[in-house]
């Protein structure tokens, strides 16, 4: 796991990734974090998530996903469904979650320029030695780097 400071998604724009993974809950809010920047700006991936079905548990460990065009560089914007809910105390990331959607996304984007910010770790709660230990696995052998947000 390569790691950077920035903002993943200007780096995203700028060409330096082919895909970037962000967590998503199955309720199909995007309604903070990151989620809440992608809706924003990359609406199609916003219209992605609200293609599945709101609610549903068996979204979980899977993703969906929309392609768009940064001025001449395609990207594709992965909602991972990581989390059931954002309501409540405690942990939502599911880490079984992010192990299946991370198995996933090495078999269909592999040889892609993969980034994504501290999935699962931040308003998900979760333990980010965990989550990282999990898409080190996963993604062992991919050209793929956490972005750590600076402005």
């Amino acid at each position: 796991m390569q790691t950077v400071r920035g903002d993943l998604l200007a780096l995203a724009i700028a060409g330096d990734f082919d895909v970037i993974i962000h967590g998503c809950n199955c309720q199909n809010t995007m309604g903070a974090g990151i989620a809440k920047s992608i809706k924003q700006q990359f609406p199609a991936a916003y219209d992605a998530d609200l293609a599945t079905e709101k609610g549903s548990r068996d979204k979980l460990g899977t993703y969906s996903s929309a392609t768009v065009d940064c001025d001449g560089n395609e990207l594709t914007i992965v909602n991972a469904y990581t989390q059931f809910n954002w309501r409540g105390r405690g942990i939502k990331a599911d880490y079984d979650a992010i192990r299946s959607v991370f198995a996933a996304i090495k078999s269909d984007f592999a040889g892609k320029r993969i980034g994504y910010p501290l999935i699962g770790a931040g308003l998900a709660g979760g333990d980010w030695n965990v989550i990282s230990e999990i898409i080190t696995e996963e993604l062992a052998g991919e050209n793929h780097t956490l972005v750590e947000y600076q402005p």
